[in-house]
């Protein structure tokens, strides 16, 4: 019985399914399509990360980030800029700072 995925996969796995002898379908995305399947893959690695804290799954984290980078074409300088800016209004997460409460 085949096992219904549905999933955006990663380019080669037809290759690695047809190289086992396995019996597929697939399709190719369109831009919506694929734009929530990269929230839903993201969403899943950051899941397998939370869970098994392994350096593969911060590794699929990042490839759906870059694929999301490419994807929304965004300007890599221009992030970094943003991600300055909040540092040096807010700080990073190098101090360990945990907020109890306020007021």
């Amino acid at each position: 019985m085949a096992k219904k995925q549905n999933k955006l996969v990663r380019d080669k796995i037809p290759e690695i399914l047809d190289s086992k002898g396995l019996k597929y379908s697939i399709h190719v995305a369109e831009d919506e399509e694929y734009w929530q399947k990269l929230k839903e893959k993201l969403q899943e690695e950051v899941e397998e990360y939370l869970n098994k804290e392994r350096h593969e799954e911060l590794a699929d984290i990042l490839e759906v980030f870059e694929a999301i980078i490419r994807f929304k074409k965004i300007d890599l300088t221009k992030l970094n800029q943003i991600k300055q800016a909040k540092a040096k209004q807010k700080g990073g997460f190098g101090e360990r700072i945990i907020l109890e409460k306020v007021g």
